[in-house]
């Protein structure tokens, strides 16, 4: 047994994601089909931990950094909700909206479908359906512990953890496929020599050069660490109650409130550079931790049905943002890279949507649409929406006779 602490697991985070950028930029195939780089290194290095776990060699993280990343993005995902912009584009997060819940139906119906044919539980259909899928390890969990405790079913957060695990492989893994399947039927949008370039904006291209100051970096972190404290008491006050949420969706409401207060009494300007810097530092940092210390055995040790099930929901999905989503959203290069982020949190989580996305813009250019639309949706009314239709679900004449 091989135990990494807090020091020694940043180090590795920090070498897989040099292992990621050194692999994206050599290897043809990660670069044609736009594979995040904290995806193409994490998975390597979970890939050679399951190969040394046949020799009895086992590697151990220290995790505790993961959750507090996390929360940072989330953050910075708040901070740059400027509530004047996302008014312009109200009738397009509407739209979006209404895919996602389309698909959060589509998962289920397909999950339980899938169960009853294969003769399993239609518990273990909805469990690999919308609750671990779109809600991810979090939502995963606890209606793991719901359906054992209230329902009876063994190994249910077993389950759910594992297939949550798969579908943030899976979600990582096709939203650059099908970016570049759809971007092939669009115009993709370039300047002329007579048009000045376009200054990218938030998570959009985060590899361009961004001026900062020691002075602006406190600020920005300062703003950061406000909004976990108070999104963590909120959270605590909300806890037990009709309202609780997420703690991420706390933090991120909290951002979101302090970005336009500040800008609305007129004492403070949120630097988005910065803002985008850090929280593409925490998004780059968490995925890394949480790709490089998936335990692949747990996916590998999936009943043949359930991971029949789990793999023809990816399979899905992909279909969904072809046909639906890109369609619904305009045919055109922003329709592409929301289609690559609603593979990213459709399978996987939020995170993964944004690495998805910024994959695709780094390549094509950019797009200020989709990365304003996906973060409000993908991290703010999706785990709302899922919650109803997930008990809805629990609601038809099959469960209530469980």
């Amino acid at each position: 047994m091989i135990e990494l602490d807090f020091y020694g697991t940043l180090v590795a985070a920090s070498l897989v994601l040099l292992l990621g950028r050194g692999l994206v930029a050599r290897v043809g195939f990660l670069r044609s089909y736009n594979i995040p780089e904290p995806v193409a290194g994490g998975l390597v290095v979970a890939m050679l931990l399951l190969i040394l776990r046949t020799f009895d060699i086992e590697v151990r993280f220290d995790t505790s950094l993961q959750t507090p990343l996390m929360l940072a993005f989330f953050a910075t995902i708040g901070l740059s909700a400027d509530l004047a912009s996302l008014k312009k584009g109200g009738r397009i997060v509407g739209i979006f909206l209404l895919a996602v819940i389309g698909l959060l139906v589509v998962q289920n119906a397909m999950g339980i479908g899938l169960a009853t044919l294969l003769g399993l539980d239609p518990l273990m259909g909805l469990l690999t359906g919308s609750i671990t899928l779109a809600g991810g390890h979090g939502t995963g969990a606890a209606w793991g512990a719901v359906f054992s405790e209230k329902y009876g079913l063994a190994s249910a957060s077993e389950l759910a953890l594992a297939s949550a695990t798969f579908g943030l492989v899976l979600g990582g893994l096709i939203g650059g496929p099908v970016a570049r399947l759809l971007i092939k039927r669009v115009q993709v949008p370039g300047c002329t020599p007579q048009q000045a370039p376009r200054l990218p904006r938030g998570f959009e291209q985060p590899n361009k050069e961004r001026s900062i100051t020691p002075f602006s970096f406190v600020e920005t972190l300062a703003l950061i660490a406000v909004s976990l404290l108070a999104g963590n008491l909120l959270n605590g006050l909300l806890h037990g109650t009709a309202f609780e949420l997420p703690t991420f969706v706390c933090v991120l409401f909290v951002g979101v409130v302090l970005r336009n207060s500040l800008s609305a009494l007129g004492l403070y300007q949120v630097f988005e550079r910065e803002v985008s810097v850090l929280g593409n530092v925490s998004l780059s940092l968490f995925l890394a931790i949480a790709l490089m210390s998936l335990k692949l055995w747990d996916l590998a040790a999936l009943a043949l049905p359930i991971f029949i099930i789990l793999a023809v929901q990816a399979l899905v999905m992909a279909l969904f943002a072809i046909f639906v989503t890109f369609r619904v959203m305009g045919s055109n290069y922003d329709a592409a890279v929301l289609a690559a982020g609603h593979c990213g949190f459709g399978l996987g989580a939020t995170p993964t949507a944004i690495a998805n996305m910024q994959a695709v813009t780094q390549r094509y250019g950019p797009s200020q649409i989709a990365f304003l639309v996906v973060p409000m949706v993908g991290a703010f009314f999706i785990d709302i929406v899922n919650v109803i239709v997930i008990k809805l679900y629990l609601t038809l004449p099959f469960f209530a006779a469980i």
